[in-house]
């Protein structure tokens, strides 16, 4: 946008708004849903020592629970996108505890649910879904659940745990406040010599800026302002990894790794199959740092160089329409069935799309089972934001074919297939630009944009996912994560991926401090092997046309009917296997190759 300044919510232009109000049009209505979800949820105790007695027991429990969560997801979904909204608002704050204690609640009326049904046997189960037709679609949830028998406790200790989710869950909440509602980031000078406030939304805005001042005085004021809170952070972090360590000690997993893979039964060697895998790729990764520092004719290459483009190219702004006809033109490859319906999302406002004062800062896709799969932006017409919508669009297609196919018990994503389906569609893209650039500075523009999504994707995520596993680790060897502890790990891992021509800046250290996702253990990782799964994904889809596409569309109406590394295999790519990370290094290879011989 060009305001210097961030408008108030209420100056934001309807048709850039999310359409919210379908889901709720009176709040009055929330509120009844609330009060309704706890009400079954109470009620739901008449199936304690009852749920296995016979076939037809056991799928009414199945269809009321499932009732309660659909209902209550969808309260809690609106909640917390109206929070997100403007964080500042207390009414939205105060809905958004309401919903959360309200799942609390649940979880803690229905907790005897699993336990219970876990105290039947195998062959019991078996025999109900024999018997019982209407049972069979919740086969595959039925025997995920048993194969987790050994980490589900007693029915008292899960209704304990149920009810201190709502404290468990207090880390993310703080440095959400933190990070959304109370962090100041200060003032930078831009290229117009205007004074702007510095914030989430424009901060790799001027981190592209081809000033280095500027970039410097972004870099700076970010970092001065986490540095400044760099205890509580961490203190915060520490209680959040230790939460993870414990939980999974409690529910009998050798380790938090484990814990955090196991529901959806991937292995632990997949996460350590990625690190080993780029790890093995650093060295062309410090061949493009160098490179870098060649192309820009520095003495000494800093943080605050990473992000800005090595072709000058004229200043440009990319409007909302002109980004969703890229998108139609990118992702044309995935059918007219998927672009038609990707225009009736824009038409019907899916998307938030300007930033505002209190907004939650970066990109998602949301919804309820029962609402429009929901995207928020934060858009400043930059090409990297078109790669945001391109990204969410994938997500929320994603939720779209998934609920228009399957049952609500198996209408949600596990991350690790979720981060398939948007990195899919930027792949297409990038794929199409450099398809039909014919301009050699724009062509060599792009290489490097292409370049800095592998680093940005695999090799900064798998930093990342490198970092929470040494954090984990030192948890569960009887360590504390100290502001200290946290920021020389840190700089060692940066200092070992970017190499040897990057200056160790001291500011980089509280990098981690300002990483939201820290808060969804071992979640960036499938950012990762997401990206590797992809570049396989769309190379299919663009090299075999139209039976790679319609199987990667049925890929996409799966859901959660199977465990991830199944559901790649309808999409043709098998994760459990290092070859398509390895790919994936072999294509950033090729990239840097071909840009360093252009330049």
């Amino acid at each position: 946008m060009s305001d210097k300044n961030l408008k108030q919510r209420n100056q934001i232009p309807k048709e850039y708004k999310w359409n919210i109000e379908a889901m709720y049009s009176d709040e009055k209505n929330w509120d009844k849903d609330i009060s309704d979800s706890i009400a079954a949820a109470e009620d739901f105790a008449k199936y304690k020592g009852h749920l296995t007695e016979s076939s037809d027991t056991l799928l009414a429990a199945l269809k009321d629970r499932d009732a309660i969560w659909q209902k209550i997801e969808h309260a809690y979904v609106y909640a917390a996108m109206k929070k997100d909204e403007d964080n500042r608002v207390n009414k939205y704050q105060a809905m958004n505890d309401k919903a959360s204690s309200a799942i609390s609640k649940i979880a803690a009326y229905t907790s005897f649910f699993t336990p219970e049904l876990l105290e039947a046997s195998e062959e019991k189960i078996e025999k109900f879904l024999d018997e019982n037709p209407k049972l069979s679609q919740y086969k595959f949830f039925l025997e995920s659940a048993l194969r987790e028998k050994a980490h589900i406790l007693s029915e008292a200790e899960e209704n304990i745990l149920a009810q201190m989710s709502e404290v468990t869950g207090a880390t993310n909440d703080v440095f959400k406040m933190l990070n959304n509602a109370d962090l100041t980031f200060g003032e930078v000078e831009d290229e117009d010599n205007d004074i702007v406030s510095l914030t989430h939304g424009n901060y790799i805005k001027f981190m592209e800026s081809p000033d280095r001042k500027i970039r410097e005085s972004a870099f700076t004021n970010m970092y001065e302002s986490y540095k400044k809170l760099i205890n509580t952070i961490a203190t915060n972090y520490n209680y959040n990894t230790k939460t993870d360590v414990v939980t999974a000690r409690i529910r009998k997993y050798s380790s938090s790794l484990e814990a955090a893979l196991s529901g959806g039964n991937i292995p632990v060697s997949v996460y350590h199959n990625l690190i080993d895998e780029v790890r093995k790729s650093l060295p062309v990764l410090h061949k493009y740092i160098k490179l870098r520092k060649r192309v820009l004719g520095v003495d000494k290459l800093h943080m605050y160089d990473v992000y800005v483009p090595l072709i000058n190219l004229p200043k440009k702004e990319i409007s909302f329409d002109e980004a969703v006809k890229m998108m139609e033109e990118g992702l044309a490859p995935l059918g007219e069935e998927y672009i038609e319906q990707v225009k009736k999302g824009i038409e019907e406002r899916w998307l938030d799309i300007y930033e505002n004062q209190g907004k939650t800062s970066g990109a998602y896709s949301f919804g309820s089972y029962d609402s429009m799969p929901y995207i928020l932006l934060n858009y400043t017409e930059s090409l990297k934001d078109v790669f945001t919508i391109v990204h969410e669009m994938g997500h929320s297609m994603h939720s779209y074919y998934t609920r228009k196919t399957q049952p609500y018990i198996y209408g949600d994503h596990s991350i690790f297939t979720a981060e398939v389906a948007s990195t899919v569609n930027e792949s297409l893209l990038i794929k199409h630009l450099l398809h039909t650039e014919k301009d050699t500075q724009m062509r060599k523009y792009l290489l490097n944009y292409y370049i800095e999504e592998f680093r940005t994707t695999l090799f900064r995520q798998t930093m990342f996912a490198e970092f929470e596993l040494m954090a984990h680790e030192e948890i569960e060897k009887g360590g504390v994560l100290t502001a200290e502890w946290l920021n020389k790990t840190y700089a060692k891992l940066n200092s070992d991926y970017f190499g040897p021509d990057m200056e160790e800046d001291s500011y980089i250290q509280y990098e981690w401090a300002r990483i939201p996702h820290f808060y969804r253990g071992f979640y960036v990782y499938q950012y990762a092997t997401g990206y590797s799964a992809a570049t396989a994904i769309s190379a299919k889809i663009l090299k075999e046309g139209e039976e790679a596409r319609n199987s990667y569309i049925e890929f996409l109406k799966s859901g959660s009917s199977n465990y991830p590394v199944e559901l790649l295999k309808i999409a043709g790519v098998d994760m459990s296997s290092p070859e398509p990370v390895k790919m994936a290094m072999d294509t950033f290879k090729n990239l840097v190759d071909e840009l360093e011989k252009m330049l």
